[in-house]
């Protein structure tokens, strides 16, 4: 038996001898997720098909707009072939026994590609200190139920900007998709990644985003993260600032419409003069399950380490089902930390202000919770420019009204 299909059944051993996420587990207590044969493709009701590359699936590299490339080496690697596959993981961590470690289990049984990047050209070789590299990623599903990898190294110094999209688009495959994805980002020394993370899958699909960054001394990565609901949705994304000086951002809005939606956020302060920011906004009508989950460690000897949690929820129409859980674990003395959530409806003065300037009700709704939205994810990524500049203004604008619009037309009936 060749080392891929070794690895793959040993991970379904593992799984099949430790078991599901159980229904107690204290980071998915309120949404918890379908079970592992979802995630293996091996239900009963589990479709089979397969898109070719050449149609778009996979992952594929675009411009944006008529910004400089820079230096970027991609490798696309099949998993399946031995050699591609220790290539693929390589330097990733295994697994492990935590909270969604069975999640990362099925991925290693069931992934077959992955895209490693490597941002900055080769290491060791000099570069404009002031170079930023421009990049697109687009990733459509190759099969109905798949385990995708994305590895990102950014070489120390180097600015990049990424925008990474998940928008279904016909293929092949026509069926709702399983989709369990793992990232993996690494920041060099005083490296910057711009992370923009756009996930808008169709209703029926289920999908599991799981992101690890890892950053060192004097790195920075922030992410703007847009995600609407389905079936079910997480979104995860666990940050280990491990070297002094290393800073991130989060900020998500996500929406869901009588669907399921959560998005966790772990943050691991492990050195001093570390900051970090979580911000999330939650908008849920008819009958939708949306959950923000915050956890922010900061362990012994953090001197001057910087935490800020702020979750917000609205409730747009019907009876939605919303869980803002910010947490702080703090392990040292010499810090300055906050956290806290709010929930509830659009200020009524807020609307009656925005209808006398002639604002029919609807469009002053859609104006204020636009104005909210993107002002967070605008923190998330330091300002305001970077929004306009890679039209998520305008892609945040159109998710805004097309989430309220069901909700007005139930109104009026």
């Amino acid at each position: 038996m060749d080392t891929a299909r070794a690895d793959a059944l040993a991970a379904r051993e593992h799984l099949a001898r430790e078991g599901w996420i159980a229904r107690d587990t204290e980071s998915f207590r309120h949404l918890l997720p379908p079970p592992a044969a979802v995630w293996l493709g091996s239900g009963p009701d589990a479709p089979d098909c397969e898109a070719h590359p050449l149609d778009g699936a996979g992952w594929t590299l675009h411009p944006v707009g008529q910004t400089p490339q820079g230096r970027v080496d991609a490798r696309w690697l099949d998993a399946a072939d031995a050699a591609q596959r220790a290539e693929l993981f390589a330097g990733l961590p295994q697994p492990g026994d935590g909270d969604a470690a069975p999640f990362a289990w099925a991925h290693r049984a069931l992934c077959r590609h992955g895209l490693r990047l490597r941002v900055g050209g080769e290491p060791g070789v000099s570069r404009d200190p002031g170079e930023t590299v421009w990049l697109q990623l687009r990733h459509q599903p190759r099969s109905a139920v798949e385990a995708p990898l994305l590895v990102i190294d950014v070489q120390p110094g180097v600015h990049g900007v990424l925008v990474e999209t998940h928008e279904r688009a016909p293929l092949h495959c026509t069926h709702d998709v399983v989709q369990n994805l793992q990232v993996h980002v690494h920041l060099g020394e005083g490296a910057t990644l711009q992370h923009v993370r756009i996930a808008l899958p169709q209703r029926g699909d289920h999908l599991a985003h799981h992101l690890f960054a890892r950053l060192a001394r004097g790195a920075q990565y922030q992410q703007a993260l847009v995600a609407a609901g389905s079936g079910y949705h997480l979104q995860r994304s666990v940050v280990d600032l491990a070297a002094e000086r290393s800073a991130a951002r989060i900020a998500g809005v996500v929406f869901a419409a009588g669907t399921a939606i959560e998005q966790q956020v772990r943050m691991a302060h492990r050195a001093a003069h570390t900051s970090s920011s979580v911000e999330a906004l939650a908008l849920a009508a008819g009958a939708a399950r949306a959950v923000l989950n915050a956890h922010t460690g900061i362990a012994a000897g953090c001197d001057e380490a910087d935490a800020r949690q702020r979750l917000s929820g609205i409730p747009t129409g019907g009876q939605p089902k919303l869980v803002l859980r910010p947490h702080l674990e703090i392990l040292h003395d010499l810090v300055q930390a906050a956290h806290g959530a709010t929930w509830g409806a659009l200020p009524d003065e807020a609307v009656f202000y925005a209808r006398q300037r002639g604002l029919d009700e609807a469009r002053a709704r859609g104006l204020i919770v636009e104005g909210m939205a993107a002002a967070l994810l605008a923190r998330g990524l330091g300002g305001p420019a970077l929004l306009e500049t890679l039209g998520i203004d305008a892609l945040l604008a159109a998710a805004v009204a097309g989430h309220l619009a069901p909700a007005e037309e139930a109104h009026h009936g």
